[in-house]
């Protein structure tokens, strides 16, 4: 079968008050367009001899496609990561277009009351599956150029004193890097894609580890002067340089770490403005979501939810593996 694009099938062209209009017929065309733009392909063996099954009766499902090849039936979610989700085609959409739209990110609980869900565990394993679709990461180095790299700790504002309802007000609450708060790590590329993810410690083989798995060697390194960093510049042709933060420097000629702090800026402004808490087994997820949005930033809205719709194939993630 010959794939005819539909009339509704670019997100890029419409506007947010149109996706929340949409019917499942318009949403289930906008995926198969952003799905297979040059034509259905059945998702069990590759063959392009495919139909498209009529719904005469409540047996057969709307969207359903038989591929003439290998005899198996699919529609436009099998194999992604709303495979087998009893979400509708349309509030799929709707969620992804909103959590790419959201510069700080969208809570489960508003995605919730938006979409019209049923319960807010039903809105948190969305959310994560979106985030699952949002991830970009590759095996090979993905970063060039100067890249500036920082960590930062990522959770709620800790506890003065010891435990609770045993307060003692003479303690401080440690900060920085004596806290015990997530660290998180990220590598920008100056005008370039972003890096983040959480580590288990910030010291030089964790640090040294993620830059080199990262970063090309025909990079400069840019970072403060924490001992951490030191020793990464022999492994790149431009080296390493560093200001010195703890001397009030924080720009030295075109040395800086401020493109990484922008980032943080606005992931802990998601994190206490719109999630409030973020756990440690899911923070790589919503690092994953930050920086899916900042290395599409030059796009539009629609735009940029076409692309996370199309991260979404070959990615699954059940609830049980979600909450692990």
């Amino acid at each position: 079968m010959k794939f005819i694009p539909p009339k509704f099938s670019k997100l890029s062209e419409m506007a947010s008050i149109d996706v929340g209009r949409l019917t499942e017929d318009e949403a289930r065309a906008i995926l198969e367009g952003i799905r297979w733009p040059k034509g259905i392909a059945c998702p069990h063996c590759g063959s392009i001899r495919v139909v498209r099954i009529q719904a005469k009766s409540e047996k057969v499902r709307d969207g359903v496609i038989r591929c003439n090849d290998c005899r198996q039936q699919f529609t436009v979610t099998v194999g992604t990561i709303m495979h087998r989700s009893h979400i509708t085609l349309r509030q799929w959409v709707q969620a992804f277009y909103s959590m790419c739209s959201h510069k700080k990110g969208v809570s489960a609980l508003q995605l919730q009351r938006n979409l019209g869900l049923g319960s807010y565990r039903s809105a948190w394993h969305l959310a994560h599956r979106i985030r699952a679709a949002m991830d970009e990461k590759t095996l090979a180095p993905t970063l060039k150029g100067t890249v500036e790299v920082d960590e930062t700790y990522v959770g709620g504002k800790p506890r003065e004193g010891g435990r609770e309802g045993n307060f003692d007000h003479r303690r401080k609450a440690h900060t920085g890097r004596g806290t015990k708060k997530i660290p998180v790590m990220v590598l920008v590329e100056r005008n370039g894609n972003a890096v983040s993810k959480p580590i288990v410690r910030v010291d030089a083989k964790h640090l040294h580890s993620v830059i080199r798995k990262n970063v090309s060697r025909e990079s400069t390194i840019m970072t403060d002067e924490w001992k951490g960093y030191n020793g990464i510049g022999k492994f790149y042709f431009g080296g390493h340089r560093s200001v010195k933060h703890s001397m009030g420097e924080y720009v030295n000629g075109d040395i800086t770490t401020n493109t990484a702090e922008s980032y943080f800026a606005l992931l802990k402004r998601g994190v206490a403005g719109t999630f409030h808490h973020i756990s440690k087994s899911h923070i790589s997820r919503y690092c994953d979501e930050f920086s899916f949005r900042w290395n599409h930033r030059k796009m539009n809205d629609g735009t940029r939810a076409e692309h996370a719709i199309a991260g979404a194939e070959g990615k699954r993630l059940t609830y049980k593996k979600a909450v692990c």
